[in-house]
């Protein structure tokens, strides 16, 4: 009995055990389902996740005052730069040609009460002024209002967008557009509310209050404040590349030697998208564990149905030993047996795992159809595994009947 007449017996045997087959193979299926649809979905939402940041301008990096804080390396007390002022960070925006979308904030203080009537803030608001473009490179949305508008900005008007925590504790729901809010001694007009950031920024977000970067130049008159520029990339796959131009702009800019250090630091951003890779990176560690389980339950069911069949089957078993076939050919026909009823369910369950996967992750907002190649494989490969192991179990057992007795099995 050579190969390819115990695979065709193999076949055979299957073809003539329809009910039992499907059952076996869906019993698979439902072990490949759970690890493939879990880790599709996951995968669906995390590249829902990336192409939403990315258009958000999640991906970017920033351009800021060297933070020394006075530290000792080897000994020697590190050097404090001078801080960016505001003619170096027009320099910049003037000079910086990569294709991106630069913006220019500095923060004013972050102990500000806001007043609007006879309701106050607590001190812990943070005064900030940005310019036009700082919304969208930070990609905080506007629950209400608007954004500054370039005349607003080049004309230092007194105009104020609010954080989501001084919305709700100066107007407790009211429409706050164009109503007037006092801080730093001057009188502002609301123009826009944003939408609530949570813990996304430590909830430093939702309490601040932004200004033109003009107008916070003219209330801040009698202090060198700091400014930091933001850069979102169009294409953030080439963030080393553009930073790397970012640091020759500013280090000409501010006349750093060569050879010596830079007096400031280019860094790249922490974003929400990379800190949701990480938690996604645990959920695929998750689902993929959950699956393994399912996928063992599954192999015991196998394990089961593969010995009910050898019993069933003792007197063929006895009559194929009695014409000649070894052992290890009673063995191969059950393995063989095994892992077309394996591959069965395995391709089954691919296919129900990537529908499931993509029906959760579009239900939870993702907005394209993935196919995950790599799960795919792993899903068959699994299935193998979970073949050759569930079968070999009933395929020795087999192997090791007595011919005699097994003829006289009924």
């Amino acid at each position: 009995m050579d190969l390819k007449e115990n695979i065709r017996e193999g076949l055979k045997s299957i073809n003539g055990n329809r009910l039992r087959t499907v059952l076996t193979a869906l019993i698979i299926a439902i072990g490949i389902t759970s690890l493939v649809g879990i880790l599709t979905a996951i995968d669906g939402i995390q590249a829902s996740v990336d192409s939403s940041f990315n258009n958000l301008g999640a991906n970017t990096f920033k351009v800021r005052t060297l933070q020394t804080r006075g530290r000792r390396t080897e000994g020697v007390i590190e050097k404090n730069y001078p801080p960016i002022n505001y003619r170096e960070v027009r320099q910049f925006m003037d000079n910086y040609k990569y294709p991106s979308t630069p913006s220019v904030n500095t923060t004013i203080t972050r102990t500000a009460e806001i007043k609007y009537g006879s309701n106050v803030t607590n001190p812990n608001s943070i005064v900030r002024g940005v310019d036009m473009n700082f919304l969208m490179v930070e990609g905080y949305g506007l629950l209400q209002g608007r954004n500054f508008s370039q005349v607003e900005d080049q004309n230092s008007a007194r105009v104020v967008i609010i954080g989501d925590e001084v919305y709700e504790t100066l107007f407790d729901g009211k429409n706050p557009i164009n109503e007037s809010i006092l801080f730093l001694g001057g009188k502002f007009r609301v123009i826009g509310v944003l939408e609530k950031q949570g813990s996304v920024g430590g909830g430093g977000a939702d309490r601040i209050v932004m200004i033109p970067l003009k107008t916070a130049r003219i209330f801040s008159s009698n202090r060198n404040l700091r400014y930091e520029i933001k850069v979102a990339l169009n294409d953030p796959m080439k963030i080393n590349t553009a930073m790397g131009e970012a640091t020759g702009v500013m280090r000409k800019i501010r006349r750093d030697p060569l050879g010596q250090p830079e007096s400031f630091e280019v860094v790249q951003s922490t974003t929400l998208a990379e800190r949701l890779e990480d938690i996604t990176g645990y959920l695929r560690i998750g689902g993929f564990t959950i699956g393994f389980i399912t996928l063992i339950g599954a192999s015991i069911g196998l394990i089961n149905i593969m010995l009910v069949s050898v019993t069933e089957r003792t007197q063929e078993i006895g009559v194929r030993k009695a014409l000649g076939a070894t052992p290890q050919k009673i063995r191969q026909q059950f393995l063989i047996e095994a892992l077309v009823i394996t591959q069965l369910g395995g391709i089954g369950g691919v296919l129900m795992g990537i529908v499931i996967g993509n029906l959760i992750s579009q239900l939870l907002g993702s907005g394209g159809f993935v196919v995950p190649w790599l799960w795919i494989l792993l899903g068959l490969v699994v299935a193998m595994t979970v073949g050759l192991l569930s079968g070999y179990i009933p395929a020795y057992k087999a192997s090791r009947l007595d011919p005699i007795e097994s003829l006289r099995h009924e």
